[in-house]
C-alpha cells in the first residue's frame, strides 16, 4: 500500500531561510548601531577643557546699598564698599556706571538724601559725573526691601554649568562610555569654573601680558659686584644663629 505524497520543504532550504533570517537581524541591528553611536560619542568631547570651556564675555558686577526709612546716607562699610566699587572700575569697568533709585517706597527720601552722598563719593575717586547714570524703579514684589544697585559692565570669565549628571556612573545601559574608560561627563566642570573665577584678568586665559621693566636698583649692585669681582648671590644668616626674635627686625 502506497503512503499519499505530502509537500515538505527540504531541509536544506529550512536551514538557508533560517540562515538568511539571522544574517537580516544581525545586519539591521549593525545598522542602527553604526547609525546611532558616532552622534553620541562625537556630541560631548573626551577633553575636559573641550566639554566645559572657559568663557571670556561681558557681565555685570553690582554693588547693593540697603536704605532704612528713617536714615539718609551711607555707613561706614557702604561707603567703603562705593569706593572700592569705584576704584575697580578704573581697572576693568567697560561702560559708565549705572545706579538704579527705589521710588514711590517707604525709604525713597532716605535713598535721595544716599544718592547724593554715592555722587559725592565716586567723584571724590574719580569717576567723571558723565560716567555715572541715574534711572528710577519700582519694586515688584512689596516683601522686598527697595535698595539703591550700582552696576557697571566689565570682562568676566565664566565655566559651567556645573552638576550635571545625564548619565549613570557605573555600569549601566544608560552609561555608554564606561567600559571605554571615559571621563564623566562632569568630570573638570569645577576646576575650569574656579580657574575662571581665580584669574586676575580674563585675558591671561587667553595671551599672555608684557614683561615689565626690569629693576634697576638691584642690577646696579650685581653689576657693581660683578666688576669688583666680588660674588654677587645674596648672603643670608645661618639657619643656627637665627633667632624668631629677629623675625620681625
Amino acid at each position: 500500500m502506497t503512503q499519499p505524497r505530502t509537500s515538505r520543504v527540504p531541509a536544506d532550504r529550512k536551514r538557508a531561510l533560517r540562515l538568511a533570517g539571522a544574517l537580516i537581524a544581525v545586519a539591521v541591528v549593525m545598522g542602527a548601531c553604526k547609525h546611532a553611536d558616532p552622534v553620541a560619542t562625537a556630541s560631548v568631547p573626551d577633553d575636559y577643557r573641550l566639554r566645559h570651556p572657559i568663557a571670556v564675555q561681558e557681565a555685570d558686577r553690582t554693588v547693593i546699598v540697603f536704605v532704612g526709612r528713617g536714615r539718609g546716607g551711607l555707613s561706614a562699610p557702604q561707603r567703603a564698599d562705593v569706593m572700592g566699587m569705584a576704584q575697580t572700575w578704573h581697572k576693568e569697568g567697560t561702560g559708565g556706571i549705572t545706579i538704579d533709585m527705589p521710588v514711590e517706597t517707604p525709604n525713597a527720601r532716605a535713598a535721595g538724601d544716599s544718592l547724593r552722598e554715592i555722587q559725592a563719593t565716586l567723584a571724590a575717586a574719580g569717576v567723571p559725573p558723565r560716567g555715572v547714570a541715574v534711572r528710577q524703579y519700582r519694586p515688584e514684589d512689596p516683601r522686598h526691601m527697595a535698595a539703591i544697585r550700582l552696576t557697571y559692565p566689565k570682562i568676566s570669565a565664566t565655566a559651567g554649568p556645573c552638576g550635571l549628571w545625564p548619565d549613570d556612573l557605573g555600569p549601566s545601559v544608560n552609561n555608554k562610555g564606561y567600559f571605554d574608560n571615559k571621563p564623566y561627563y562632569n568630570f573638570g566642570c569645577s576646576n575650569q569654573r574656579n580657574l575662571a573665577a581665580m584669574v586676575d584678568h580674563p585675558s591671561d586665559l587667553v595671551q599672555p601680558r608684557a614683561e615689565t621693566p626690569a629693576y634697576a636698583p638691584r642690577r646696579d649692585i650685581a653689576f657693581d659686584k660683578y666688576r669688583k669681582g666680588v660674588a654677587t648671590t645674596t648672603s643670608y644668616p645661618e639657619a643656627d644663629k637665627a633667632k624668631l626674635s629677629d623675625t620681625g627686625k
